[in-house]
């Protein structure tokens, strides 16, 4: 047994002891990242709380928590940047927190990203336990951190928020808490525009339920067995989930009921009617928000992509993408740039497909194919597509399998030499010019 797997609580220890070792090395590498950003800030000149709490996007989210919505600038060239484009849970969070604390408005969105941000690294260890084990749960949420763009996680942005909502909506998927994971994909859905991925993972996952609920109706033996994911070494046995029928929901948190074992990938049974209400509640979040809009406006249902187009955001199956990169190859210096996209697309779409070999779940699988797409063949800024794609934290999951089955010593030698990596390169990236 290594080190790491002495510190591994075991399967029977609530959620929150077995995802300390994550929660502490991911605190770590978060720690490094603002060391490092404030180290290289000093030596320009430059404030790095400023550049993590008071500009860019945290500039118009405290706006509209402090103000509410209805500013907007009108550029030279026509352009009409609105602050509608901005859904509304986080600029809630910082009017609610300010209004209970002597924070301002930046020192709220600065303190709510940073405790979602350790929610979202919990959510992304239970995901990844609940598939894999506890290692790759642990590998799992120490790439989310070492992430290039991972100093997006530590500002008044709204990615870490939203990916501790995913997160924790999938895991309920997994546990058969419809109800919760409803919830949790509405509010996915007043944070970012990508919120309709969570909403699409619940719908697929509760008609793939159904389909399975009537199979489980046939005679024994109707119906063959399904394979569960591999799992890494050490990973206790137990019984697969498509060997057996659990009679009630799990609380996987505290082991009361159904036996659960990592790989068991297939939720627990839920009556009907929960899934049917947590299909309903998922898109109530995003739907009612565009349609606010869209009557704020008076531009009807589609009003919201009025708003968006005055910022020049659409969606075009990835075109204006395409062209960006082909661009880069027009000269020798910018040509090693468009080498660098077109390995990092590459490289994304080999780790889903990775993932889908390995079967996993229907609502990562979902989930990330959404969030993959809308990044990708958008014709949004480039330059954040980056940050847009954080959220798809299942499509490191082969990466952290892979990191699990190495020796411990090597593992985290990876893991810090990646730490120390994304810690120069994020105080370099939001030291520039450029909104990220």
């Amino acid at each position: 047994m290594t080190d790491l797997d002495a510190r591994v609580a075991t399967p029977h220890a609530p959620l929150l002891r077995r995802a300390a070792p994550a929660l502490l090395g991911y605190a770590a590498v978060r720690a490094l990242g603002l060391l490092a950003l404030a180290l290289w800030s000093a030596a320009r000149g430059k404030s790095a709380y400023t550049l993590l709490t008071a500009r860019w996007d945290a500039l118009w989210y405290t706006r509209v928590a402090e103000l509410g919505y209805g500013y907007e600038v009108r550029l030279p060239n026509g352009d009409v940047h609105s602050n509608l484009a901005f859904f509304p849970l986080l600029p809630w969070l910082e009017r609610s927190l300010h209004a209970l604390t002597p924070l301002s408005y930046a020192d709220a969105g600065f303190a709510v990203s940073l405790l979602a941000s350790l929610a979202a690294a919990c959510g992304i260890f239970a995901v990844a336990e609940r598939v894999y084990g506890a290692r790759t749960g642990i590998f799992a949420a120490l790439l989310w951190a070492v992430l290039p763009v991972g100093v997006v996680q530590s500002m008044a942005y709204s990615e870490s928020l939203f990916t501790a909502l995913a997160a924790w909506s999938l895991y309920a998927l997994a546990t058969g808490r419809w109800i919760t994971a409803g919830a949790l994909a509405a509010l996915a859905g007043l944070t970012r525009p990508v919120g309709v991925a969570v909403v699409a993972a619940v719908w697929v996952s509760g008609v793939v339920s159904y389909g399975r609920d009537r199979s489980r109706m046939r005679p024994p033996g109707a119906q063959g067995a399904a394979h569960a994911p591999a799992r890494e070494p050490g990973a206790s046995d137990g019984p697969r989930a498509s060997a057996r029928t659990p009679e009630r929901t799990v609380d996987i948190s505290t082991h009361s009921g159904t036996t659960w074992t990592p790989g068991d990938t297939q939720a627990p049974y839920a009556p009907p009617w929960r899934r049917a209400l947590g299909m309903l509640i998922a898109p109530l979040g995003a739907a009612g928000y565009v349609l606010w809009v869209g009557q704020r406006t008076g531009k009807g249902p589609l009003g919201y992509l009025d708003v968006q187009a005055g910022w020049r955001n659409g969606f075009d199956g990835g075109y204006a993408f395409a062209r960006f990169v082909a661009d880069k190859f027009t000269s020798i210096p910018s040509a090693f740039a468009g080498a660098g996209l077109v390995v990092g697309v590459a490289l994304l779409l080999w780790l889903y497909l990775a993932g889908l070999r390995r079967r996993q779940p229907v609502e990562l699988l979902v989930y990330t194919g959404v969030v993959l797409a809308l990044a990708l063949c958008a014709s949004s800024y480039f330059g954040s597509k980056p940050r847009l794609l954080m959220p798809a934290f299942p499509v490191l999951l082969p990466l952290a399998g892979a990191l699990a089955r190495l020796r411990t010593s090597r593992s985290v030698l990876v893991t810090a030499v990646l730490a120390v990596a994304a810690a120069v390169y994020g105080a370099f990236w939001l030291n520039g010019s450029g909104p990220p």
